[in-house]
């Protein structure tokens, strides 16, 4: 098979095949060129300019490489035309991003992994997949992405192992020139085995039990990353104002749900520019962020739960984008956009400023690692690794929640110097949603 060699500084060489190729040239993929990593956080890293292209490519690149080494096993013969439906799936699985990351899922939008439907099963990517890999191929890759594939390779796409993790995390630290995203990645990869699941018995992508060490690993990049880069106060602030000037011009009708996903990072600015100016919009451009008015860590707000157990699951996205439901105080304002906004206007009144020039920020309840893998043991039994740990490890769960609790703040961001009662506005955010609607009088 004829290769193509793509140059890239993280993985150096990568290898494409004919298929990858073709791919790679379509319409829907080359707009990942212009939609960056990490949304805004380059205002604040300057380097973190990288785009959703360059980190399909390197997903890519990590699944053919861990595919090797899975078929290197004698215990894990693998089909050839399911490696290639698990190729195209790493190389498509962020197809559906809108402009600037995750911000946008933040406040309702559909979440990639739906947008990217129609772009996988239909159009030029989907005559590709049939024509390389057969006529269920576009149903295989959309399964794959969504995580509802019952492929024993399912866990390299979506899972607590996923390639696109290990991908983002060593990415996005050396593109924003920080030290944070050491992964051992050749010992997570050549840890990797197919084993049969220990409730099922369906052949599932586990980890050996010396490789848990590298995991470990990449649970405390993941936390460097949240704490430092995407959960860093000032990025959180842009994310804030670009959520509000998208919102509220969706709200007016300037701005329709399906024009976003066809849009670019800066296609979408130019177009609010001209549908809607704003000067939300002008702030951003000129990089004049709003500043804290207030904040608070998680686990000092009122009634936050001490126990590991409330931490909740969630669906991964990385790059700042993972998100739960969760059930402590003040999760309204990640869930519920609409009573948000009706709070900012609020304390905006309250504090002197005029609508949106006061902005909450909590982002999506999310735990460090979510853990549910198996573990194939020494001895060669295999067990679950989930939230009650396993034998000879550290207690993964429990750190994952400390780790968790010391990353996320509450957040007020104000467009100019204001005074703000903290006491009053954390007793008004921290309570449930229908009290506080009762509160300002929203409906």
């Amino acid at each position: 098979m004829d290769f193509e060699i793509i140059r890239d500084p993280l993985w150096n060489n990568i290898r494409v095949d004919p298929c990858a190729m073709r791919l790679l040239d379509t319409r829907v993929v080359q707009r990942l060129r212009y939609v960056r990593q990490l949304g805004l956080a380059f205002l604040v890293y300057p380097g973190a300019t990288h785009c959703r292209f360059e980190h399909a490519l390197g997903t890519y690149h990590l699944a053919r490489r861990t595919l090797a080494l899975l078929e290197e096993r004698q215990d894990s013969a693998l089909d050839a035309g399911e490696c290639g439906v698990v190729r195209a799936a790493a190389l498509l699985h962020d197809v559906g991003h809108y402009p600037f990351s995750h911000a946008l899922e933040e406040i309702g939008a559909p979440h990639h992994e739906v947008v990217a439907a129609p772009l996988v099963t239909r159009g030029d990517v989907a005559a590709i997949l049939t024509a390389e890999l057969g006529a269920d191929a576009p149903g295989r890759v959309l399964d794959l992405i969504r995580g509802r594939s019952a492929s024993p390779l399912q866990g390299l796409i979506s899972g607590s192992l996923d390639l696109d993790k290990i991908e983002y995390l060593k990415r996005d630290a050396l593109m924003c020139g920080v030290p944070y995203g050491e992964i051992d990645v050749d010992r997570l990869t050549h840890s990797l085995v197919v084993v049969p699941d220990p409730d099922t018995g369906a052949r599932t992508i586990g980890v050996v039990e010396k490789g848990l060490a590298a995991l470990e690993s990449l649970l405390f990049a993941k936390y460097q990353m949240y704490r430092n880069v995407y959960w860093h106060h000032a990025v959180r602030s842009a994310t804030a104002m670009y959520k509000r000037l998208v919102g509220d011009a969706l709200a007016a009708g300037a701005l329709h749900p399906r024009t976003i996903v066809e849009l670019t990072d800066e296609g979408l600015l130019d177009h609010l520019r001209q549908v809607r100016p704003h000067p939300l919009l002008d702030a951003l451009r000129e990089r004049r962020l709003y500043k804290r008015g207030l904040e608070c860590p998680a686990a000092e707000l009122p009634g936050e739960a001490r126990d590991a157990g409330d931490a909740g699951e969630v669906g991964e996205g990385g790059e700042g984008g993972e998100g739960g439901t969760g059930s402590g105080p003040a999760e309204w304002i990640a869930t519920d956009r609409a009573l948000a906004v009706a709070v900012e206007d609020y304390l905006a009144r309250a504090a002197g400023l005029a609508p949106g020039e006061l902005l909450l920020d909590y982002p999506a309840k999310t735990q460090m690692l979510g853990l549910d893998i198996p573990v194939r043991r020494r001895n060669g039994a295999i067990q679950r690794l989930t939230a009650a740990g396993l034998d000879g490890s550290i207690n993964l769960p429990l750190l994952s929640h400390a780790l968790y609790q010391s990353a996320r703040w509450l957040r007020v961001f104000v467009a100019r110097p204001v005074r703000i009662d903290a006491q009053d506005v954390l007793a008004l955010v921290t309570q449930p949603a229908d009290r506080v609607r009762a509160r300002i009088g929203a409906t």
